[in-house]
């Protein structure tokens, strides 16, 4: 405390008499020196009135100070002008080490986001992403804050790059509690959506299960938005007089060792707990259940994935780093000489690793769609295994297809009725269709013919109208008839009094008798509609009506 002066009675070096003094081989005129307030401070060399700051130091030295306290070939402090330190190169190194696992953190991202079965309500396909999102938010900020903490060590004075290092290093613990806690939080789902695949009604989403699965996640981010508000939203600029030891003592000290900077560890703390408790009841209601305390430990620990093993310990080193530095300013990196070893060694290597462990462990295990039809390919292999059914190989299907005929309905009524009647009938039919090609080609000529109409007899006024008139050609309608036809003979193969569709539509007496022999229902050829006669003693006394085609029914 010997060193330290008050601010109203600066010690300037001697010079050539009591209103001289010597600075860096330069002669300045102390008078003027004390009228316009100035003070040097031979730790870094400066010379400031609070309002103005100039280099003292060789090459930056001002030849010349005017009366008007203006100095001449000046060179402003906060400017840049110091080498890269070790601070510096530390964390380029971190910085690219951080970016390599941004990359792969992107990989993992398209790996484990891909969908392969279609998205339910109950498992939203971000879910499984949110610890990669955090992943990615961690690296990003320690991509910025290393790189600001460039040019910590190029400042004569302290300035903005070291709150901007500070500021994100800050984020970077939050986001590592955050990415740690979505990958604990995401194994439970993903344990619960195994164990609800085979059976979705053995668990119900609303009990008290799901309800504690819903709360938990909130009362964790609460905690670790709390923290947010502890650190983030401040007066940085205390922190900035680092420029002289007494400032240090008198400014920047208190500001690093507040009370917030205190409380805000331990509400990390808490969410560090709560990802202990998702991780414990994801185990005790999705693994099998031991007996006794003994086995039960012995139990959480086997069941619990390896990369938690690490993780977990290492989340609790970033709180305990954060803590430590709200306590000891030596150690922290709110200093601008800090202790490099351990601002590195406890601020960022343990997030490193939390990323490096999260990488590692998604390259090693498969994308849960993938492997969730892994699981139902084996849950139905060993079904089938019960039933005594042998599932053919690949070929046996190739060689035992028939060749489609290019119409899906045609192809579908064939296998129907194969399965039905054999093969016998779909010959016989596949004989009937290839005559019809051959005659519908005779008949696709420039010349045609056209069908006598006539109008059905009717009592009512309200006979429903023909549809309106569509633009398909004779030929598609021709087709599209024999489709039907088709249709009807292989729904009904017993069913002789089907006539040919290319004869439909032209021989108006077998229309006459047909109307006649099924009742009063006939045919007409202009609008391919049936309209009903007004014969009653025909639908009384005639035969019962027999159903020709599909059309009839």
């Amino acid at each position: 405390m010997d060193d330290l002066f008050p601010r109203d009675m600066p010690i300037w070096p001697p010079g050539d008499n009591k209103t001289d003094t010597l600075i860096q081989g330069v002669h300045y005129n102390l008078t003027t020196l004390n009228h316009w307030n100035y003070t040097l401070y031979e730790g870094n060399w400066t010379l400031s009135n609070w309002s103005w700051c100039f280099l003292m130091d060789r090459p930056y030295t001002p030849p010349l100070l005017l009366e008007n306290g203006t100095f001449v070939n000046s060179t402003w402090c906060y400017l840049a002008t110091e080498p890269s330190g070790d601070r510096a190169h530390i964390g380029i190194a971190f910085a690219v080490l951080f970016a390599l696992s941004l990359v792969f953190v992107f990989v993992n991202l398209a790996r484990h986001g891909r969908l392969y079965l279609p998205a339910t309500k109950r498992f939203y396909a971000i879910g499984r992403r949110w610890q990669w999102y955090w992943a990615i938010f961690t690296c990003a900020v320690a991509l910025i804050g290393l790189f600001t903490g460039i040019d910590v060590d190029r400042y004569r004075v302290v300035q903005l790059p070291l709150i901007l290092n500070v500021f994100f290093w800050y984020l970077l613990n939050m986001g590592a509690l955050a990415m740690v806690w979505e990958a604990v939080r995401h194994w439970g789902s993903w344990m619960e959506r195994q164990f609800v695949d085979p059976n979705p009604f053995v668990l119900q989403q609303y009990d008290k299960r799901g309800m504690f699965e819903f709360w938990l996640p909130l009362f964790f981010y609460l905690w670790l938005w709390l923290d947010f508000f502890m650190v983030i939203p401040r007066n940085w600029g205390p922190i900035e007089l680092q420029r002289s030891p007494e400032q240090t003592v008198r400014e920047a000290i208190p500001a690093a060792t507040s009370i917030r900077f205190k409380i805000a560890p331990f509400f990390l703390l808490v969410s560090w707990l709560t990802i202990n408790v998702s991780l414990w009841h994801s185990v005790r209601h999705y693994e099998p259940r031991n007996r006794g305390l003994i086995n039960r430990i012995v139990g959480f620990v086997r069941y619990v994935p390896i990369r938690f093993v690490f993780m977990i310990p290492l989340a609790l080193v970033v709180i305990a780093y954060q803590a430590l530095a709200a306590w000891d300013f030596d150690l922290s990196p709110l200093k601008k000489d800090t202790n490099l070893v351990a601002m590195y060694v406890g601020g960022y290597t343990p997030t490193l690793l939390l990323v490096i462990i999260l990488c590692a462990s998604g390259f090693l295990r498969p994308n849960e769609d993938k492997e969730l039809i892994r699981q139902r390919r084996e849950r139905g292999n060993q079904l089938d295994q019960e039933l005594g059914i042998a599932k053919k190989p690949a070929w046996w299907r190739r060689l035992q297809r028939d060749p489609g005929t290019g119409d899906e309905v045609r192809d579908q009524l064939f296998r129907n009725v194969r399965e039905v009647a054999g093969d016998r009938r779909v010959r016989h039919v596949t004989e009937q269709r290839a005559q019809g090609v051959e005659a519908d080609a005779a008949d696709n000529t420039n010349t045609f013919e056209m069908a006598s109409i006539r109008r059905p007899a009717s009592i009512r006024s309200d006979t429903t109208a023909p549809p309106p008139y569509s633009h398909v050609s004779k030929s598609d309608q021709r087709n599209h008839e024999r489709t039907v036809q088709l249709a009807a003979g292989l729904l009904f193969p017993n069913s002789g009094n089907t006539p040919p569709a290319d004869s439909r539509g032209r021989d108006t007496e077998s229309q006459s008798e047909a109307v006649e022999r099924d009742g009063g229902f006939r045919r007409s050829t202009s609008t391919n509609n049936y309209l009903s006669t007004t014969n009653s003693n025909l639908s009384i006394n005639g035969q019962p009506q027999q159903i020709r085609s599909m059309l009839d029914v």
